[in-house]
């Protein structure tokens, strides 16, 4: 059996996303997010995705791009961030939105993908996460049509915990810097938030790459994600390996200039 698992295309490797799949996708912000297997699952046509990520892109660009056209339906992700457009289809009632803590959304792909079905945290304790009434979904009207259950509690060494289920999608969208063709991969700097976690998450994952190189020549400790998560890698042209943007760029005067 070859353990090659690159594919021709990110067209090849997302064609059998069928609609009401759902999605874990890696990236912080802009940061380290898949660019090219998100706008080749836009090309595709899949809908009613329910996407678990940190956050939903900005306008025009990531999940943006998917959710401007209406083809999510739901959204686990820690903040709205700044795209206007996901904050207009939750309050106007086109979305389901479960906002859950952000280190909370981490462990809980984690989990997921190490086989651990739930956990216990203090995160969110004496709060809306913990005892219900968040809302998930708007009426058009403003007022909510479904709202967070409350959670379980325990105390575990004198202190309260709630309990969190893990999330196992059908598939997981990511980035990396360097992947061998087995599916290890390397990641850089902040491009590794929610990544692996996302990857762990996803029964198929599939990674773009930004450099392929053969077995072996990743070292076993620099692969920060271990094949055995990884089904398919799709390798990048320069010119997309080289694609990043940013939020927001922000600067300031260098020392010598403040003097």
């Amino acid at each position: 059996m070859s353990l090659d698992k690159v594919v021709g295309s990110a067209a090849e490797a997302v064609a059998d996303i069928a609609d009401g799949s759902s999605l874990a996708v890696g990236g912080f912000g802009l940061a380290g997010i898949p660019w090219f297997l998100i706008e080749a699952l836009l090309a595709q046509g899949a809908t009613d995705l329910r996407v678990v990520s940190n956050n939903c892109g900005v306008d025009g660009a990531g999940l943006g791009l998917l959710l401007e056209e209406h083809r999510i339906s739901r959204v686990i992700a820690s903040y709205v961030g700044e795209n206007k457009e996901f904050a207009r289809q939750y309050l106007a009632g086109e979305l389901t939105v479960e906002l859950t803590p952000q280190g909370t959304l981490a462990e809980r792909m984690r989990a997921g993908g190490a086989g651990i079905g739930a956990f216990f945290t203090p995160t969110g304790v004496g709060t809306m996460v913990a005892e219900g009434g968040l809302p998930w979904r708007y009426h058009p009207d403003g007022t909510v049509a479904l709202a967070s259950p409350p959670k379980e509690s325990r105390v575990f060494g004198g202190r309260e915990m709630i309990l969190e289920e893990s999330i196992v999608t059908d598939v997981a969208l990511v980035r990396a810097a360097v992947v061998d063709r087995a599916g290890n991969c390397r990641f850089h700097a902040s491009a590794r938030n929610f990544n692996i976690p996302a990857a762990m998450a996803g029964e198929l994952t599939i990674v773009e790459a930004e450099q392929i190189v053969e077995v072996g020549e990743i070292g076993p400790d620099e692969v920060h994600l271990p094949g055995v998560f990884v089904q398919r890698v799709v390798a990048l042209t320069p010119e997309q390996a080289a694609h990043k943007e940013i939020e927001k760029r922000t600067t300031r005067e260098r020392e010598e200039n403040l003097r």
